[in-house]
C-alpha cells in the first residue's frame, strides 16, 4: 500500500520539480513581464492613439520651455555623460567594484544589462519608428521610441544599486533615481526625445535588470556560494582594511611571541 502511494506520488514530484522557480526569480520574471506588457501600452498610447500623440507633444513643448542659456549647457554634460565610452567606463567601474567584492556573478549582471539595455532601445527604434505630432516648432523624428539615454542611465542607476553594500543601497537608490530622472528631464528640455520615449527607455532598463536579477536568483539556486561577510566599514579596526577578528588574532599571537622573548 505504501509502496503503492509512493509511486504513485514521484510523477507528481518530478512535473513539480520541472516547473519550479527560485525563490526571488518568480518576482523577478513577473515584473519583466509586467515591464513588457507596459512598454506595449506605452507605444500605442503614444504612438496609435491620436490623443495620446498630442499629449506627448503638448508635454515635451512645455519642458523645452524650461530651457535658456543657464539650462542647456549642463543638461547638454549631463546627457554627454552617457555616451557609449563614457557609459563603458561606468559599466567597466562597477564590474571592478563587484569584483573587488567577490561578486563574480553580480559583476556579469552589470556587464550585460548595461551593454544589452541600451542595444535593445537602439535596435528597437527603426522597428517601431512612427511619426509625432508636432507642437510648435518642436518636431521629433520619427525612429525615437524607446530613448537610449534614459535606458543607460536607469540601468546604470539599477547595476549601482545591485552591487553596492546592503547598507548603502537605500542612499545609492536615491542618488541613481534622482541621476535617471535628471537625465530624462535633460533629453525633454533639449528636445531629443519625446516624453513616451523616455518613459520607454526607463521601462527597457527595468525589464533587463529584472531578467538579471532572475537569472542570479536561478544561479544562486543552481551553484550556491558561501556567503560574504561584510565587513563594518565604522566598526573598530576596519579601517586598517582587516576584520576585528583578524586583528584580535594578531594581537594574540604578538602577545604570545612577546612573553616568549622575555
Amino acid at each position: 500500500m505504501s509502496g503503492a502511494a509512493y509511486s504513485a506520488a514521484s510523477p507528481r514530484a518530478r512535473r513539480a520539480a520541472a516547473v519550479d522557480v527560485p525563490p526571488g526569480a518568480e518576482g523577478a520574471l513577473r515584473v519583466a513581464g509586467a515591464c513588457v506588457l507596459a512598454l506595449a501600452l506605452v507605444w500605442v498610447l503614444a504612438e496609435l492613439v491620436p490623443a495620446g500623440q498630442v499629449r506627448d507633444a503638448i508635454l515635451l513643448r512645455h519642458f523645452t520651455l524650461l530651457g535658456g542659456p543657464h539650462v542647456d549647457a549642463p543638461a547638454e554634460r549631463l546627457l554627454g555623460l552617457l555616451s557609449p565610452l563614457p557609459l563603458a567606463f561606468w559599466g567597466l567601474a562597477l564590474m571592478l567594484f563587484a569584483l573587488s567584492r567577490g561578486h563574480r556573478r553580480e559583476a556579469l549582471a552589470v556587464g550585460l544589462v548595461i551593454a544589452l539595455a541600451p542595444l535593445s532601445a537602439d535596435m528597437l527604434k527603426p522597428l517601431l519608428a512612427h511619426s509625432h505630432a508636432r507642437a510648435g516648432a518642436v518636431h521629433i523624428g520619427p525612429a525615437s521610441w524607446p530613448s537610449g539615454h534614459s535606458t543607460a542611465a536607469l540601468a546604470l542607476a539599477l547595476c549601482a544599486v545591485l552591487v553596492a553594500p546592503r547598507r548603502a543601497r537605500p542612499l545609492v537608490a536615491a542618488a541613481g533615481g534622482a541621476f535617471a530622472l535628471a537625465v530624462g528631464c535633460a533629453l525633454l528640455i533639449r528636445a531629443w526625445h519625446m516624453p513616451s520615449d523616455v518613459l520607454g527607455g526607463y521601462l527597457v532598463a527595468v525589464l533587463w535588470m529584472a531578467l538579471a536579477v532572475a537569472g542570479l536568483r536561478a544561479a544562486e539556486r543552481r551553484w550556491p556560494q558561501k556567503p560574504q561577510p561584510e565587513v563594518d566599514p565604522w566598526a573598530p579596526g576596519s579601517h586598517s582594511g582587516s576584520p576585528p577578528s583578524v586583528l584580535a588574532a594578531r594581537a594574540s599571537m604578538k602577545s604570545r611571541s612577546d612573553s616568549r622573548l622575555r
